[in-house]
């Protein structure tokens, strides 16, 4: 296994780099500035300077990096996308979005190239592409654990005398739900109730114009309603009818497309998740140098040394694993990566989150103020303990797929 970045890499990373020094940062106090001025008017509207971002990114071939494939991405690896990600990681608010390489469309884009019809992903995914529009992905339900994929509830019936397709549920925690831009929802439902484990959903695009489709509200996180990203929407889909060539993939076969959509999600999710836990890193150690308490510098102060020797070693392990987990999936496949993707889904997001809160509670009152970006970073890591999976089920998998390996007493 050798993680060392390529000369190519080295350049996409020097690009990646370049247009956070030089077009995002300067850009991250105007975007905080219009979402408080449209806050009471357009509370889910992206802020204007986003158009200008993403109009930079597409100049500069930034670009849908995402995708693996040449037809559509820059053809990079998952171990090549890896460091880019994870830099657009140290400013996500902005970059992943002004790059096109924001979930939850990064997703459902991959999900129309590998399941939709040539007729639904010239409707929908590429304006997707094209950054014209964003998508939600509705799988969440409120009255059930949706950690296990099988307690979904949301009804999805073919009627035969139509040949129509009928959806009906609740869903929440639909991101991208909230926002003008979205236009259509990738839902799972569940289609043969009877049938074997795993063979029981389907997958359907649903239109958000779709008489039916309901939002209803936003769903905070941690007092966060994420307006410009979006939101996190909690749909009622009453009795939505679809026509037939909307199912993605094969009748019952939803389970399978689910997982095959959340693998590159929860490792992408860890890529940009240690550029936020630099980016915490840093403002931590710039904090420190400055501030005196007790005649001393912060940093002179033992209990500070320990956060920043821990917070490096931490960040360090957290990429190394995340790199062995990209080289696997590109060298065995998703399946083959199993284990590795379900240790990184618990690990980075504790580690993000472990290093974030040493960063605030270094920077005292401010860290908790809305004078610096660690609070949204927090939220946004946190919230990774559950999303795509909470940390108790990846550990519960990842545990069992390793106890298969020795024989039972």
């Amino acid at each position: 296994m050798d993680f060392g970045y390529t000369p190519a890499v080295e350049q996409w990373r020097k690009r990646v780099q370049d247009f956070l020094d030089e077009v995002i940062y300067p850009a991250e106090s105007t975007f905080r500035d219009q979402v408080l001025a449209q806050a009471s008017t357009n509370p889910w509207g992206r802020p204007p300077i986003m158009e200008e971002l993403k109009a930079e990114a597409r100049q500069r071939g930034l670009w849908n990096l995402f995708l693996p494939g040449t037809e559509h991405g820059a053809g990079l690896t998952n171990l090549e996308y890896a460091p880019l990600a994870e830099l657009s990681g140290r400013s996500p608010m902005l970059a992943p979005e002004a790059m096109n390489c924001a979930a939850p469309d990064t997703g459902n884009m991959e999900v129309f190239a590998h399941f939709a019809s040539p007729a639904l992903q010239e409707r929908w995914l590429k304006p997707l592409l094209e950054g014209t529009i964003r998508s939600a992905y509705s799988m969440t339900e409120p009255d059930v654990a949706s950690s296990d994929a099988n307690n979904i509830a949301t009804r999805i019936e073919l009627d035969e005398s139509s040949g129509e397709l009928v959806v009906t549920g609740r869903k929440w925690w639909s991101s991208g739900a909230m926002a003008p831009e979205c236009k259509v929802a990738v839902v799972m439902g569940l289609s043969s109730p009877d049938g074997e484990k795993h063979r029981r959903h389907s997958m359907v695009v649903v239109p958000m114009d779709t008489p039916g489709v309901r939002v209803q509200r936003s769903t905070h996180v941690l007092g966060y309603p994420d307006g410009p990203h979006g939101g996190h929407g909690e749909i009622l889909y009453d009795a939505v009818r679809l026509p037939r060539d909307h199912l993605l993939g094969e009748w019952n076969g939803g389970f399978a497309i689910g997982q095959a959509r959340l693998g590159p999600g929860r490792i992408h999710h860890c890529m940009r998740l240690i550029g936020m836990a630099e980016r915490a890193y840093d403002l931590m150690c710039t904090r420190v140098q400055k501030r005196v308490a007790f005649g001393k510098p912060l940093a002179a102060q033992g209990v500070v040394q320990e956060w920043i020797a821990q917070s490096r070693i931490r960040i360090e392990q957290a990429r190394l694993l995340v790199l062995k987990t990209a080289w696997l999936m590109d060298t065995v496949g998703n399946r083959g990566a199993a284990v590795e993707i379900s240790a990184i889904k618990v690990a980075v997001p504790e580690m993000a989150t472990w290093v974030i809160d040493r960063s605030m509670q270094a920077h005292g009152g401010m860290g908790v103020s809305q004078d610096t970006l660690l609070p949204e970073l927090y939220a946004q890591a946190r919230m990774l303990h559950l999303a795509d999976g909470p940390d108790e089920v990846h550990t519960m998998a990842l545990a069992r797929r390793e106890l298969r390996r020795y024989p039972a007493i």
